[in-house]
C-alpha cells in the first residue's frame, strides 16, 4: 500500500525547519553577500528559489548513479535554457514536426524539476517552444523564528592572487558573513490536479522527499558549514482537493525560542506538533523530528 506522503492524488501541505549554524544560508547579492534578513523584524530569510536549487542538485546527484530515464534536470549549471527546449523537437524525441503540446509533453516526461515545479518555456524560436507548466509543488521562503545577528567576519590568505605580489605580500585580506544561530520555518504545499496534468508519479514523490531530506548533507561548502534539516511534516489530505484549510494544518506546528537572537542551539527551541483532534481525511507524516 503506498504511504499517502507518496501518493501523488491527493492535496499534501508540509512545514520544514532549517538549522543553521555559523553559515551563511542564502547570501544577498545587493548586499553583499550578507544573509538575507528582514529589515524590520530582523528575522533571516531563505528564498524558495534556493531551496528550489538544491532539491534540483540532489535529484541530479542521486540520478548520476540510478540513471533513471526523467530525472534529467531543466534549470541546471551551463546550459541554456533555450537548447533544453529544443531536445524536445529532435527526432528521437518528440519529433522535429511536434506541435508546442507535444513538446511540452515530452518536457515534462523527461524533466523532474519541470514536472515538480513548472517552467516557463516560451523563449527561442517559435518553433522551438514548449509553453508553460504550472508545477504542482510550491515552496515559500524560509524565515527564521527569532532575529538573527549576521556577523561579517574578517579572514586572511597567506597566498597573494598575483605573481607580482609576491614581493610585497605575504597575506591577502577577505571577509566571511555568517549567522552564528538561526532555527527557520517554512511551508509546501503540493497541489494533486496540477500534478495530474504535469504527470507526476510516486516516484517522483519519493525522489522529492529523498531529495529535501539530503539537500543540505550535499550542498556543504566554506560558506555552508552547518545547515541542517530539523523537521519535515506533511498533513496528507484524502483526496486532491483537501479537507481542511492548509493554514489550520500548518499552524499546528509551533515553535518557542528565546524571542531575541541568543539562541545557539536546537535546544533552545521546543517544538509542539499538534497531532491530536485532526480534522477528517488528514493524516500527518513526520519524516524529520
Amino acid at each position: 500500500m503506498t504511504s499517502p506522503h507518496l501518493d501523488p492524488t491527493r492535496k499534501m501541505d508540509f512545514v520544514f525547519l532549517i538549522e543553521v549554524r555559523d553559515s551563511n544560508p542564502n547570501g544577498d547579492p545587493d548586499a553583499g553577500g550578507m544573509p538575507r534578513t528582514d529589515p524590520v523584524s530582523g528575522q533571516g530569510l531563505i528564498t524558495d528559489v534556493a531551496l528550489k536549487r538544491k532539491v534540483r542538485d540532489t535529484v541530479a546527484l542521486i540520478n548520476e548513479a540510478e540513471k533513471r530515464p526523467g530525472f534529467d534536470i531543466y534549470i541546471e549549471a551551463g546550459t541554456a535554457l533555450n537548447s533544453q527546449h529544443e531536445r524536445a523537437y529532435a527526432a528521437d524525441a518528440a519529433g522535429p514536426k511536434a506541435s508546442q503540446l507535444d513538446a511540452q509533453r515530452w518536457m515534462c516526461e523527461t524533466f523532474f524539476d519541470v514536472r515538480m515545479f513548472g517552467a516557463v518555456m516560451t523563449t527561442g524560436q517559435k518553433n522551438r517552444q514548449a509553453g508553460r507548466v504550472r508545477g504542482p509543488v510550491q515552496l515559500t521562503f524560509a524565515r527564521s523564528v527569532d532575529p538573527i545577528t549576521p556577523l561579517e567576519l574578517g579572514i586572511t590568505r597567506v597566498a597573494p592572487t598575483k605573481a607580482e605580489d609576491l614581493k610585497n605580500k605575504t597575506t591577502e585580506m577577505g571577509s566571511k558573513h555568517i549567522v552564528p544561530y538561526g532555527l527557520y520555518r517554512g511551508e509546501g504545499h503540493f497541489s494533486a490536479p496540477l500534478a495530474g496534468r504535469t504527470g507526476v508519479t510516486n516516484h517522483d514523490l519519493a525522489m522529492f522527499w529523498r531529495a529535501f531530506t539530503l539537500m543540505f548533507d550535499h550542498d556543504r561548502s566554506a560558506a555552508r558549514g552547518e545547515l541542517n534539516l530539523r523537521g519535515l511534516y506533511v498533513f496528507t489530505h484524502a483526496d486532491k482537493f483537501g479537507k481542511a484549510p492548509a493554514r489550520k494544518l500548518l499552524d499546528r506546528v509551533t515553535i518557542k525560542g528565546p524571542g531575541d537572537g541568543t539562541a545557539r542551539s536546537f535546544s533552545d527551541y521546543q517544538v509542539d506538533v499538534q497531532q491530536a483532534d485532526l480534522p477528517e481525511g488528514v493524516t500527518l507524516t513526520t519524516l524529520i523530528g
